[in-house]
């Protein structure tokens, strides 16, 4: 039985687990201020080519997500988003759970459109009852998207410069930051630094048994960011966790080379799956696989592969994702290409 459910269901890659494990006996500074945490900030400002860059750790996603937007918008304020966006429909409103109302456009397949959003703040200005109105306050993507799409530097450019015409910040939700960057053929991190005002790179679901580690690539981080962390319940006491294991994610291109293996080993998935017959979803060149699977088969199928399904599109047949992570194995490949043989 290969699991395929997500990218979160292993523990640490073993190099970070080495490292804990010899400088567990040391003793350090607490919430963040020690030496580890240091060094991975300045290997992350060198990596993001972003020498004022300002560096906070934290805990997970949906904390980093509600956080950073909460402190970047006033009380009046809400983020656009995709309507398939990670904030708008898997984070159990945790950002409406700060005030902060999700404001939403069409997706297309899984990104928005840089026309779409100026039309948007365009109406919001020119709109005569705007000051009862939530007003847009921030641009929100995910990059990969929640469909294992990538956004290009041509179309993350046209969103940069149209929030910026309007006077608004750009932030990404890099949850899966590594494998979108091991997919692109035209964005780096040092690009996407360039391009954004904020951004966080996933540890969660790249390597690191905990935590994300967010960018403000201009050194315009909200004052007193710090606090507003803590206030959000998302700060570690224990802060040298983040900072071991992203000091060891960037160091040797570790973090770069791992992400690149679950690309590898989801395109040999995307291949065996469609060589047995099923049909894409959507095409992703992601660690995110979508396939069509028919109800019946779906039971069958999980006799082999755990994953997850994911709706309905048309009568007697599931999207189903299939997601690959840095543990995945050749191996793992391997029984799955058995498994369709004999299926």
């Amino acid at each position: 039985m290969v699991n395929l459910e997500s990218d979160y269901n292993n523990g640490m890659h073993p190099e970070i687990l080495r490292v804990l494990v010899e400088t567990n006996a040391e003793l350090s500074r607490t919430y963040g201020f020690d030496r580890w945490s240091d060094s991975a900030k300045e290997k992350i400002r060198k990596a993001c080519n972003a020498p004022s860059a300002t560096i906070y750790f934290i805990a997970g996603g949906t904390q980093t997500n509600k956080t950073v937007i909460d402190s970047m918008l006033h009380s009046w304020e809400g983020p656009v988003a995709a309507d398939t966006g990670h904030i708008n429909v898997h984070e159990a409103g945790a950002v409406e759970f700060t005030g902060h109302k999700v404001l939403t456009l069409p997706n297309h397949d899984g990104k928005i459109d840089a026309g779409e959003l100026k039309e948007l703040l365009r109406e919001n200005i020119m709109d005569p009852n705007r000051e009862h109105m939530v007003y847009p306050g921030l641009v929100y993507i995910t990059f990969p998207t929640e469909l294992g799409t990538m956004y290009s530097a041509r179309e993350i450019e046209a969103i940069c410069n149209t929030s910026h015409d309007y006077g608004i910040p750009l932030f990404i939700d890099g949850a899966r930051l590594g494998y979108g960057l091991a997919a692109s053929k035209d964005i780096t991190l040092p690009w996407l630094a360039a391009h954004c005002d904020a951004f966080y790179i996933g540890g969660t679901k790249c390597g690191a048994i905990i935590g994300e580690a967010v960018v403000f690539p201009h050194g315009n981080a909200p004052a007193h960011f710090f606090t507003s962390i803590k206030q959000h319940g998302s700060l570690l006491a224990k802060g040298r966790l983040t900072g071991i294991q992203f000091d060891t994610l960037f160091t040797d291109g570790l973090y770069t080379d791992i992400c690149r293996g679950a690309i590898a080993k989801a395109m040999r998935f995307k291949r065996l799956m469609l060589e047995a017959g099923f049909r894409q979803y959507i095409d992703s060149p992601t660690n995110q696989q979508f396939f069509v699977i028919p109800d019946a088969m779906i039971p069958r199928l999980q006799k082999g592969i755990i994953f997850e399904t994911w709706g309905k599109v048309g009568e007697g047949e599931t999207a189903c994702r299939f997601v690959t992570s840095w543990a995945t194995k050749d191996s793992d490949m391997d029984e799955i290409s058995e498994f369709l043989n004999n299926l």
